[in-house]
C-alpha cells in the first residue's frame, strides 16, 4: 500500500468544526474535479449531507468564495467559479519567487535529518508518478510542499503561501493532470532533493522557480488546447 498520504489538506487549519469539513470537502471536490466550473453548490444538500442546519454551510460556502473557488453573487445562487489564467500567472509567478527563498532558507538551516524527511517526501512522489496516480501524485506533492515549508523554518512564508493555497490547489492538480506531467515533475523533484542535499542554494532556489513556472507553462498550454473553467 506505501506510506498514507494525508489528503484532507485542501483548508489546513487544523479546525475540526463542521464549517471545517465542509470546507475541506468542497474545496476537494473542486481541486480533484468532481466538482466543475459552474456547478450549483446546494446549501439544503449540503446540511443533508453533513447533518447540521444551513447556518455552518453558509459560513463554509462565504469562505470558500473568499478563497476563490465559490462564485456567490448577491441574488444569485453559490456556484464553482471560474478558473481565470491572469489569475493562474499572478499565482504562480509569485510562487516561484516565494519558493526561491523557501530553498535558499531549507539549505541554510536544514539538519541531515531534514534532508532526510524531503527524501522520503519525495519518494511518496516518484511512488504515484509509476502509478501514473494523478491525485495520490497530487497530494504527495502537496505533503512534500508542506514539509519544504516546515524545514524552512519560515513563518512568514508560510502564512504567504497558506494564504494562496486552496487557489493554488486546484491548479496544481490541474497541472499535474496534464500528459507527460508527472513523470516529468517527479524528475524535477528528485534534482531538488539532490541540490538540498548537496547544500546548494543557488542551484535549488533555481531549480524550485524552474518547477513552479514549468508547471505555469504546462497550464498555459492546456488553456489553448481547451480553456479552462470556461
Amino acid at each position: 500500500m506505501g506510506e498514507r498520504v494525508d489528503r484532507s489538506m485542501a483548508a489546513d487549519d487544523g479546525d475540526h468544526s463542521p464549517v471545517a469539513e465542509i470546507v475541506d470537502w468542497v474545496a476537494r471536490g473542486i481541486i480533484e474535479g468532481r466538482l466543475q466550473p459552474g456547478d450549483d453548490l446546494n446549501s439544503v444538500d449540503l446540511a443533508k449531507r453533513f447533518h447540521v442546519s444551513r447556518t455552518p454551510v453558509r459560513e463554509a460556502l462565504f469562505v470558500l468564495d473568499r478563497e476563490g473557488l465559490v462564485d456567490w453573487s448577491p441574488r444569485r445562487r453559490p456556484r464553482v467559479s471560474a478558473l481565470s489564467l491572469t489569475d493562474a500567472r499572478e499565482i504562480y509567478e509569485l510562487r516561484a519567487l516565494l519558493y526561491g527563498q523557501v530553498s535558499l532558507a531549507i539549505v541554510a538551516r536544514a539538519s541531515d535529518d531534514d534532508i532526510e524527511s524531503l527524501w522520503r517526501a519525495h519518494r511518496q512522489l516518484a511512488g504515484a508518478a509509476e502509478r501514473e496516480d494523478v491525485d495520490g501524485f497530487f497530494w504527495a506533492n502537496v505533503a512534500f510542499r508542506d514539509e519544504e515549508l516546515r524545514v524552512s523554518g519560515n513563518g512568514i512564508l508560510r502564512e504567504v503561501l497558506d494564504s494562496m493555497r486552496m487557489r493554488t490547489n486546484r491548479l496544481r492538480h490541474l497541472s499535474a493532470s496534464l500528459p507527460g506531467r508527472l513523470r516529468r515533475s517527479c524528475a524535477d523533484h528528485q534534482r531538488l532533493c539532490e541540490a538540498y542535499a548537496e547544500r546548494d542554494g543557488t542551484l535549488a532556489a533555481a531549480l524550485n522557480r524552474s518547477i513552479v513556472l514549468g508547471a505555469l507553462r504546462a497550464i498555459e498550454h492546456a488553456w489553448q488546447e481547451t480553456p479552462a473553467g470556461r
